[in-house]
C-alpha cells in the first residue's frame, strides 16, 4: 500500500471515531443500501436478522455520511472515462417539483458524473459541462447527445473542437443508465429535497456500478475473480480491514 493510500485509510478510519457502531457494520449497511434496491427499513430488517439492532434513521444518517466518503474513495481508484462521452438527463419529481438530473456516461456505460438542476436550458447545460471539464481536466474525442438544443450551445462554447453526434437512438446507452436510478427512487419513495437527491445519487452512481462488472460478459470463474478484486478494493476504501 502506498503512502497516499495509507493516508486515505487513516482519514477514513478517523470517520468512525466516537461512532456507536463498528466499521464492519457501517460498511455493510452502506453496501446493502447502495448495492441493492432496498429501503432503509429493509436494511434494518436484514441487520436485525443477524442480531444487530439499528434503527432506520441511524442507517439513513450513516449512509449520507459514509456513503459520500466511500464514493470518493472509489472514484479515485476508478479508471478515467473513455474517449466518447454520452450526455443525457431525466426529469424526476423532487418534493413534488420537476427537476432535471444530468448524467455523463462513457462508451462502456460507466457513469462518471451526475448533477441535479432546476432547468434544462443552455445555462444549465454549460454548468454541467463546466463541472465535467474541471473535474476531469480533459475533453473527449467525441460527444453523443440527444436533440436538446442546450447541448449544442454548451458544445459550441466550451468544447468546440470535439466531434458532436446527435443521431436518433445513438444515445440509448446513456438513457439506459437511468434505470438503476429509477429503481433507487422507488425504493426511497422518491426524493424530498434537491440537495439530498444530489448527494444520494452521487454516492449511488459510484458504489452501485462498482459491484456490477457486467456479469453477462464474464464466465463464472472470471466473474468470481473480478468480484473478489472489487470487494478487496471496497474493504480498502472503507478501511474495514484496518479498523
Amino acid at each position: 500500500m502506498s503512502r497516499g493510500d495509507e493516508t486515505r485509510v487513516d482519514s477514513t478510519r478517523s470517520l468512525y471515531k466516537r461512532h456507536p457502531y463498528p466499521a464492519e457494520i457501517i460498511a455493510h449497511c452502506v453496501w446493502l443500501y447502495y448495492r441493492f434496491t432496498l429501503s432503509l427499513r429493509d436494511v434494518a430488517e436484514l441487520m436485525l436478522a443477524r442480531g444487530i439492532v439499528v434503527s432506520q434513521e441511524t442507517i439513513r444518517v450513516g449512509c449520507a455520511k459514509f456513503g459520500a466518503a466511500y464514493a470518493r474513495g472509489l472514484r479515485r481508484r476508478a479508471p478515467e472515462p473513455g474517449d466518447t462521452w454520452f450526455w443525457t438527463r431525466c426529469s424526476p419529481k423532487i418534493g413534488g417539483i420537476r427537476k432535471y438530473l444530468w448524467r455523463a456516461v462513457d462508451q462502456d456505460g460507466n457513469v462518471f458524473d451526475v448533477l441535479v438542476q432546476s432547468r434544462r436550458n443552455a445555462k444549465a447545460a454549460k454548468r454541467f459541462v463546466g463541472k465535467l471539464m474541471r473535474k476531469h481536466a480533459r475533453v473527449p474525442r467525441a460527444l453523443v447527445t440527444d436533440k436538446l438544443a442546450s447541448y449544442v450551445v454548451a458544445h459550441r462554447e466550451l468544447m468546440p473542437s470535439v466531434e458532436h453526434r446527435r443521431p436518433k437512438y445513438l444515445n440509448n446507452r446513456a438513457e439506459n443508465s437511468h434505470q438503476p436510478n429509477r429503481q433507487r427512487e422507488r425504493a426511497m419513495k422518491f426524493f424530498r429535497l434537491p440537495g439530498a437527491a444530489q448527494r444520494s445519487l452521487a454516492a449511488f452512481s459510484a458504489i452501485s456500478p462498482h459491484f456490477r462488472p457486467g456479469r453477462h460478459k464474464l464466465t463464472a470463474s472470471n466473474y468470481r475473480s473480478e468480484m473478489t478484486d472489487r470487494f478487496a478494493t471496497w474493504n480498502n476504501v472503507t478501511a474495514v480491514s484496518a479498523a
